[in-house]
């Protein structure tokens, strides 16, 4: 199992409110196999919530802060990590302002709106010799994990084909109520910060590092929300003659989260989908086809004792992927304090989130002029 022997790491929150969408996740997730604790945290702007926030994740109220600059000013010696969970487009200053405090900085994704504001917080980390890591959870669930195991064995052989999707259906369900943050576009449209930044992740991911070359898209308005982005088509072609489809979007009704990942190679094939977390199916050339999962002789990974804090057949869900990647988190925060840091393939910082914007952006610029955009 993934539990640490070692004393919690101590973290203060720049938002996460009981109210916000991903807060008590984070708040769970965190401390699920003891790799770190809440310590502090300036959780909302309105102080009722603020407080009530802090009531239930057991923070004493000299250690709960009206405002994130508060915060970093008065827990500069008792903190090892911020954890900033604002909405997206307010992420840039506080992520800056905290490295620059000498804090290291995990961030719910988007680390940002922008490419050019990615960039500007990697140079925050560069300047500061800091820590950043930026919570692309999907990657966190074992059969992910697996999956990224086998292409890099080369048991799908040459990959040829990726194709995701992430519908839901948010924005045309009856009583649809988005926050108010997510009703704005910017040069990237949010529902691609929300859903799509994970699309680009994913292949990064399992692909081990493959880059977007160029990318034709299709943006398109099927909500209630006035002219909102909702839905986002892409083609992409990838180093190595990679052919990428991706499809997200918030308006595909009876899809509460229809995240699927197919794969196809030269060899195999594998298909994922989130609402069956536990199984990955594996096609090979000869017609033969398996079912995979934790508990399965073929699954290297995924049986290792930190994915199975019960045995297979229960399935493990998303805070235990959330719990995952805050163990590797963890891990690769740790090696910083110490000065001895070695690269974690599961932890992604402002580079990594650079390269995600500028493949949206890409996408957006293809909206637009309809033709083929170089990433």
């Amino acid at each position: 199992m993934a539990h640490t022997q070692l004393p919690p790491l101590r973290l203060g929150f720049i938002g996460g409110a009981l109210n916000s969408a991903v807060g008590y996740t984070h708040y769970n997730s965190s401390r699920l196999d003891g790799h770190f604790r809440v310590d502090s945290g300036c959780f909302s702007r309105r102080p009722e919530i603020n407080e009530e926030t802090a009531r239930t994740y057991g923070i004493p109220t000299e250690r709960t802060h009206a405002t994130w600059h508060a915060l970093l000013e008065g827990e500069r010696q008792s903190l090892d990590a911020i954890l900033v969970l604002t909405p997206t487009p307010d992420h840039l200053d506080s992520v800056i302002a905290a490295l620059d405090a000498g804090y290291p900085v995990i961030c719910e994704k988007a680390l940002a709106v922008s490419s050019e504001a990615c960039r500007r917080i990697g140079e925050a980390v560069d300047r500061n010799r800091g820590f950043l890591a930026v919570t692309y959870n999907y990657s966190g669930y074992p059969m992910v994990r697996e999956l990224r195991r086998m292409i890099a064995d080369g048991q799908l052989g040459r990959l040829q084909q990726i194709q995701i999707e992430i519908p839901q259906e948010g924005f045309l369900r009856q009583a649809a109520a988005p926050q108010a943050w997510r009703l704005k576009d910017h040069a990237v449209p949010t529902v691609s910060l929300d859903l799509g930044v994970h699309a680009h992740h994913l292949v990064h991911f399992l692909t081990g590092g493959k880059a977007p070359l160029e990318v034709i898209g299709d943006q398109a308005t099927y909500g209630q929300f006035g002219d909102i982005v909702d839905n986002v088509y892409c083609l992409a072609h990838y180093e190595d003659d990679l052919r990428v489809q991706s499809w997200f979007g918030k308006t595909a009704l009876g899809n509460r989260n229809g995240l699927r990942i197919r794969v196809y190679g030269s060899l195999a094939s594998a298909e994922w989908f989130q609402m069956q977390p536990e199984d990955l199916l594996f096609s090979q050339a000869d017609g033969r086809r398996l079912l995979i999962d934790r508990g399965s002789g073929d699954a290297d990974l995924a049986r290792q004792l930190r994915y199975n804090r019960f045995k297979s057949g229960h399935p493990s869900g998303f805070i235990e992927a959330f719990a995952n990647l805050y163990a590797d988190i963890a891990d690769q925060l740790r090696q910083h304090q110490s000065g001895t840091v070695t690269h974690n393939a599961f932890v992604y910082g402002a580079r990594e989130s650079e390269e995600g914007l500028r493949f949206l952006e890409a996408i957006s610029r293809s909206a637009q002029t309809r033709k083929w955009e170089t990433v």
